[in-house]
């Protein structure tokens, strides 16, 4: 019997490779953080990572296939997803004028727990992933990792072998997405008691990042309902 270690360490590499690139889910990470502490960067996290339990759901049930396969209905998403992130991108940027950090109330960290559950039931890009990443984790299968290393792949075989659908996998992905919703906000607090004016920085460039990815998001779904 082979030993489930190598699908859980890959697992949690899966997760941390989804959950680490800036984006919005990160920017409102980063907004509530610094703006209302430890706790609220965590819960909005958290609400980030409920989102992709239901999406794992999902896909187990056949229900993003069937988003996916509706031009309209998925546009309808990334719309809504769109102007969620300008409000949120409005709520980063008001953070910033206000100069007002808070002491990371539970109220503000549920807040920002439904800010990213939303948000990333509306996200595409977590769609995406599903459909296809995401698939591939779930059915039942191996993967030799290291045999595709140029020249050494043969050499390699057989040392990291990876059982997709495994449990293991799954509970090192969303480790691994555990991991970094737990270092991300911890890191940017760190980094606010060394720099006063760090929180308005932070705030600031969520909020250029959330209209960013807003803009982009309600020109996506005029165009496909066009």
């Amino acid at each position: 019997m082979s030993s489930p270690l190598p699908s859980l360490v890959a697992g949690v590499v899966f997760g941390l490779a989804l959950a680490a690139p800036p984006g919005p889910m990160n920017a409102v990470i980063a907004s509530e953080s610094v703006e209302n502490g430890w706790f609220a960067g965590f819960r909005t996290g958290l609400g980030a990572m409920s989102a992709d339990a239901i999406f794992l759901v999902g896909s187990l049930l056949g229900v993003v296939a069937f988003v996916e396969r509706f031009p309209t209905v998925r546009a309808v998403m990334i719309g809504v997803g769109g102007l969620l992130m300008l409000y949120f991108a409005y709520d980063a940027a008001a953070g910033v004028t206000s100069g007002i950090v808070t002491d990371g109330r539970t109220a503000r960290a549920t807040t920002g727990f439904r800010k990213a559950f939303v948000l990333a039931l509306t996200n595409p890009y977590q769609i995406l992933f599903w459909l296809t990443i995401g698939v591939g984790l779930l059915e039942p299968g191996a993967l030799d990792v290291l045999s595709y290393t140029p020249y050494v792949g043969n050499d390699l075989a057989g040392w990291f072998v990876v059982r997709t659908g495994s449990p293991a996998l799954l509970v090192g992905f969303f480790g691994g997405i555990g991991l970094w919703i737990t270092g991300f906000p911890a890191a940017l607090r760190a980094a606010q008691r060394r720099v006063d004016a760090f929180a308005p920085v932070v705030a600031g460039v969520s909020a250029v990042v959330l209209g960013g990815f807003g803009v982009v998001f309600l020109v996506d779904a005029v165009r496909a309902l066009a």
